[in-house]
């Protein structure tokens, strides 16, 4: 009977110990445009499109089997703040963020069928503005290993992309989608000529901004940085 009793104040104790022990502490993962896998609890300066796979980390639940919702936000300006996009249940979810602004996901978590509940917790992820912009020139194989590739200068949150590279004829010689891509100055594997040719870019970016950009593109094999010059006369 002594031992019994010993048993049941011990579980009491335990119980009294676990009372309000659990908790979740929300992060989340993605991979940036360089290819860098982050595991944080924001995104400040985010580029669209990118996978966001958000988890709760439930910890000290013992035998409760919690539901979760995620609550998505996105600010709009107005005088309401915060327009709620959608709820997702899982206790790991993704989402693809195709469109900039500013986000907050709210993490609710139900212990049990009574509705008892954690504190909301809150995660915050920025996606930037675009932006899009080319050289005007670009020097390939002149022996510098620079400039070799013609290819955005820079360029941000680009939901769509393609270029074209066009000679005076209105012969397309090369074109791409990758925004991190580029022209090597060659036609069918041989070195084009030295000259100007014509890059036609249409983009969209995450903010909707629509680019339609042309402009000439001069191929220069001899121009080294420094001014000065490479290759045979």
């Amino acid at each position: 009977m002594k031992k019994n009793l010993i048993w049941l104040i011990a579980a009491f104790i335990l119980t009294a110990l676990n009372v309000g022990a659990q908790k979740v502490s929300p992060t989340l993962t993605y991979i940036d445009k360089d290819g860098n896998p982050h595991d944080t609890l924001c995104i400040e300066d985010g580029q669209a499109p990118v996978d966001v796979t958000f988890h709760a980390n439930p910890s000290d639940m013992g035998d409760l089997t919690p539901s979760y919702e995620w609550h998505f936000y996105k600010k709009d300006g107005t005088e309401v703040g915060n327009k709620e996009l959608f709820v997702r249940y899982e206790e790991e979810t993704q989402y693809t963020f195709t469109e900039s602004g500013s986000y907050t996901i709210i993490l609710k978590t139900i212990l049990d069928s009574e509705g008892t509940q954690l504190d909301d917790e809150t995660i915050t992820v920025f996606i930037a503005d675009s932006y899009l912009e080319f050289p005007n020139a670009f020097s390939p194989n002149n022996g510098d290993e620079l400039n070799n590739i013609f290819k955005a200068k820079r360029h941000k949150s680009l939901v769509s992309f393609h270029a074209y590279i066009i000679n005076r004829w209105g012969q397309k010689l090369y074109d791409w989608t990758d925004p991190d891509g580029g022209w090597d100055g060659k036609y069918k594997g041989k070195d084009v000529k030295d000259g100007v040719y014509f890059l036609l870019c249409k983009a969209r970016g995450a903010d909707g901004k629509e680019y339609n950009i042309r402009k000439d593109v001069n191929l220069l094999r001899k121009f080294v940085e420094g001014g000065r010059t490479g290759g045979t006369n």
